[in-house]
């Protein structure tokens, strides 16, 4: 009779156990899914804005067609990834950073531009989005940092197989968009 009590308690112990690693990994897929949206909202402010951007731009900078059409294409792409693909999302926003980089640097060389009201209404919003992007991300970040964690350490480790667990990769922003901008026209 106690070894069937002993042996019921630790097939208990082990189901409560069990129970907890799936809620965890649950629970964290739930807090980076909504990090996520998070920043989601605020790349669909930044999308909105790029064609306004790109048109008050094209008035000043006719000549930069080439800069301008790059600048709509990632930002095409960055749309056009499936939403549910949060990796692949990552990527191609990365992508469109750069890109955007590089209107600034067009305002550099039109001074009409840079004073133009418009523009620098557009250039403070997309400021403002960033940083609402940042904070965004800093929190995206760190559940990420805790889901990826809890499923690469023991005994969650063990069970992330079956009980689907998910890597996310993290949301930073990628080394070429850290370098300062040089624009040359003398091509």
């Amino acid at each position: 009779m106690i070894p069937l009590l002993i042996a019921g308690g630790v097939i208990l112990l082990i189901c409560l156990v069990l129970i907890n690693i799936f809620n965890r990994f649950a629970r964290n897929r739930n807090l980076v899914k909504d990090g996520w949206s998070n920043i989601d909202v605020q790349l669909k402010r930044r999308h909105d804005l790029i064609p306004n951007l790109v048109n008050t731009v094209k008035g000043y900078a006719a000549h930069e067609s080439g800069t301008l059409e790059k600048i709509v294409q990632a930002r095409n792409m960055a749309v056009n990834v499936k939403a549910d693909d949060i990796n692949a999302k990552i990527a191609a926003e990365n992508q469109l950073q750069q890109s955007l980089r590089s209107i600034f640097a067009l305002s550099e060389s039109y001074p009409d531009l840079k004073a133009n009201t418009n523009f620098l209404d557009l250039q403070n919003k997309l400021a403002e989005i960033e940083e609402s992007l940042e904070r965004s991300r800093r929190y995206y970040n760190a559940t990420v940092r805790d889901n990826n964690t809890y499923g690469e350490t023991f005994p969650a480790a063990m069970f992330s197989g079956m009980f689907k667990f998910q890597h996310f990769d993290y949301f930073q922003v990628d080394e070429a968009s850290k370098e300062n901008v040089v624009v040359d026209f003398s091509k």
